[in-house]
Order: structure tokens, then C-alpha cells, then sequence
């Protein structure tokens, strides 16, 4: 089994930053790709940003240039800096990453249980 575990959200006012993280351990063998989407009350759920094994990255505009995502492959953990929030990024934050369990296995996808992070004065 693959777990990931996320910290990080909170209460934050706006203009202000919040840092996430989120580790994975488990039965993993190698990590392709690993984000954050992010699911507002009544809407679905978006990506809000991607980093590939080779550090490659990939964000929503409506985050660009205001959040950074970054990866620590020793540790399998990804990051996600968000500055300059806004009360329209309030959201449960989720933690995703596709990779495979052997070599030349099949990639699988998973998901952390979350984290909320609320934007309000």
C-alpha cells in the first residue's frame, strides 16, 4: 500500500502565505508525477499544480505566480508554497501522485484524505 500524508492547512488571512506538504510511504517504486488539486464547496475538484521526477511543473492560471511547487525525491515529498492567498482559494487541498509499486509496473494513481485551507479575514 501507498500512503500519503498531508499538513500544513489552516486559517490564514488573505494576502498572506500557507506552506503544504505531503509524504509518501509505502510500497512505492518509483514516483512519476506528483501535485495538488484542490475542491471548493459545491464545484469540482481542479488541479492546482503538478512536478514531474524530472522537476518539470505545471499550474492552474489562477495560481500562477503566486504559488511554487517543489519536490524532495529522497524524501517523496512534494510542497506546495502558497503566498498571496486569496479568500477564492479556500478549498480542501489534495495531495496526488502516479507512480509504480515494481519496475516496469503499472502506474497507479492516489490521493491523500486532504487538508483545508480557508482564506478569510
Amino acid at each position: 500500500q501507498v500512503q500519503l500524508v498531508e499538513s500544513g492547512g489552516g486559517l490564514v488571512q488573505p494576502g498572506g502565505s500557507l506552506r503544504l506538504s505531503c509524504a509518501a510511504s509505502g510500497s512505492i517504486f518509483s514516483i512519476d508525477l506528483m501535485g495538488w488539486y484542490r475542491q471548493a464547496p459545491g464545484k469540482q475538484r481542479e488541479l492546482v499544480a503538478t512536478i514531474t521526477s524530472g522537476r518539470s511543473t505545471n499550474f492552474a492560471d489562477s495560481v500562477k505566480g503566486r504559488f511554487i511547487i517543489s519536490r524532495d525525491n529522497a524524501k517523496n515529498t512534494v510542497y506546495l508554497q502558497m503566498n498571496s492567498l486569496k479568500p477564492e482559494d479556500t478549498a480542501v487541498y489534495y495531495c496526488h501522485l502516479r507512480g509504480s509499486r515494481s519496475p516496469g509496473g503499472a502506474k497507479w494513481d492516489y490521493w491523500g484524505q486532504g487538508t483545508q485551507v480557508t482564506v478569510s479575514s
